[in-house]
């Protein structure tokens, strides 16, 4: 295997989150707060509100920023880069805009006022989740927190009680041994996001949903890119027809190129202008070295790790998993003989169930519930993701090859239903009729075991797939329901309009 500067390649920190509190036998002088929460990131905020709601005396403990990764380091700024580098992108086609009736000369960007775009956002969602637990009545705790058992937190020299306490600490990029980062010209998101420059040519190493994203962005404003996946194919963990349109349309199209079987074992940071960045690749299976790279930059997208480190879990008896702080479902903790740890409650990154932010914030009102006593278990088959590429993918549940093998095992038939874009009016006005739209379910029972899609807005059309699990609806539920014309919510209609009728 070769690679050149277009590649010759087999085809085309810190704690957050936030807390939430039990106010009655607080007011009884047991406890300071009935609920404190560690991490005040998008899970301990909605965590926080929900207790609030609930009554709960509340207090969040913040080591680092309000917010947490989502909104500082995270899904908030990159969306922000999305949408000016999208911009960029649709404003440079020019034979889209020609099929629009529009005609433009000259397209340029100002690099610094995208990313003061992508930092005013986060600022602007920080002081908003800041001021929302202000209003509520929820006190701000500063500091690095430390469990002292199951009722005790220290923090910055402080300390206070609480009947229970919810851990959202997040988690932080996780970069393999042998990369070495220096911020600059080897970065993970947490450096990207500034777009401090515009690299000629960067390589990612992992095509998930973080470096999908950042591929997006980086060549809509102009770099070529390289994946480097450790996987037999990019994308792994797409349902493979969504996989397929997905390289069709995010990948050949445009100055993207992809290595897969292969791990990059070391990799040297460069001097922008001066010096290029050297990526070791090593083959998979066997780790020998099979060959070199030189590129201006490399982001290391390979995954997240829990931020767990320092909260001394070991007074509480708990060992950890990877990291992870093990739990049941219903988010208590659960210590080294898996025994529940009384009044101690982990959700979000911390525990990886399922590492998405609105994930951690339902893991946080579920968790509250069930201090109450009303046992309210979620059903994270029902939790939606999307990867905001353009066009977007979204999924709910199972792909194709899992709800197959799924079926093989439990010895039942499974239905497939699939629409495409091009059939939608919205979607053709838009002259973006490219995508499509899968719904998988039981062919005896009719549940819904997932649904895919690729195409405009995905992400906003996946909700009605997601909300029908949740309520354990059945496909047969959804067949009658009304989308209004021309929407591209026409798209899920369509294929709930497919389902047999029982």
């Amino acid at each position: 295997m070769s690679i050149s500067r277009r590649g010759a390649i087999s085809a085309k920190g810190p704690r957050s989150r936030a807390p939430a509190f039990v106010a009655f036998a607080a007011a009884k002088g047991e406890y300071d707060y009935d609920l404190v929460i560690i991490g005040a990131g998008v899970g301990g905020h909605g965590a926080a509100l929900h207790a609030v709601e609930c009554g709960l005396k509340t207090a969040i403990i913040e080591g680092d920023v309000i917010g947490g990764t989502c909104v500082n380091r995270g899904c908030v700024p990159s969306k922000a880069l999305l949408a000016a580098s999208g911009r960029v992108r649709d404003m440079k086609n020019a034979d889209h805009l020609k099929m629009l009736g529009i005609e433009v000369d000259d397209v340029r960007f100002d690099r610094q006022g995208i990313a003061d775009h992508a930092t005013g956002l986060a600022t602007n969602i920080r002081n908003n989740l800041t001021n929302s637990m202000k209003g509520l009545g929820v006190d701000i705790l500063l500091g690095a927190a430390t469990l002292r058992d199951n009722h005790t937190i220290s923090y910055s020299n402080k300390k206070c009680t609480a009947k229970n306490i919810i851990i959202a600490t997040g988690s932080t990029p996780f970069v393999p041994p042998g990369i070495e980062i220096d911020g600059k010209t080897v970065f993970t998101s947490d450096d990207a996001l500034k777009l401090d420059w515009i690299p000629p040519w960067v390589a990612i190493i992992g095509s998930g949903y973080i470096g999908l994203e950042f591929s997006d962005v980086y060549t809509a404003l102009g770099s070529d890119v390289t994946f480097i996946e450790a996987m037999p194919k990019i994308m792994p963990g797409f349902d493979a027809e969504i996989g397929k349109q997905a390289e069709r349309i995010l990948i050949q199209p445009r100055n993207i190129d992809y290595v897969t079987d292969v791990l990059a074992t070391k990799v040297t940071p460069g001097i922008p202008g001066e010096k290029p960045v050297t990526i070791e690749l090593s083959d998979f299976k066997t780790r020998e070295v099979v060959d070199q790279m030189e590129v201006d930059a490399c982001l290391v997208a390979t995954g997240r790790a829990p931020y767990t480190e320092g909260l001394n879990l070991e007074a509480i008896s708990v060992e950890t998993q990877r990291g992870f702080v093990p739990v049941n479902e219903k988010m208590q903790v659960l210590d080294k003989d898996g025994g529940v740890v009384e009044g101690v409650w982990c959700i979000g990154d911390a525990n990886g169930k399922m590492m998405l932010a609105h994930a951690a914030s339902a893991q946080g009102i579920a968790a509250i519930e069930c201090m109450q006593g009303r046992d309210r278990v979620l059903n994270h088959n029902s939790v939606p993701a999307a990867c905001f590429t353009h066009p977007e993918v979204s999924f709910v549940g199972l792909t194709e090859e899992q709800a197959r093998d799924k079926a093989k095992e439990e010895g039942f038939e499974i239905t497939v239903k699939k629409t495409s874009f091009k059939a939608n009016s919205k979607a053709l006005a838009e002259k973006e009729a490219d995508g499509m739209a899968k719904l998988i379910y039981r062919s005896d029972t009719q549940e819904i075991l997932g649904m895919w899609i690729m195409g405009l807005h995905a992400a906003d059309l996946i909700h009605e797939a997601s909300n029908a699990i949740n309520n354990g609806m059945k496909a047969t539920d959804l067949k009658f329901a009304v989308h209004a014309h021309p929407t591209l919510a026409e798209v899920v209609d369509e294929v709930f309009k497919q389902v047999e009728h029982v």
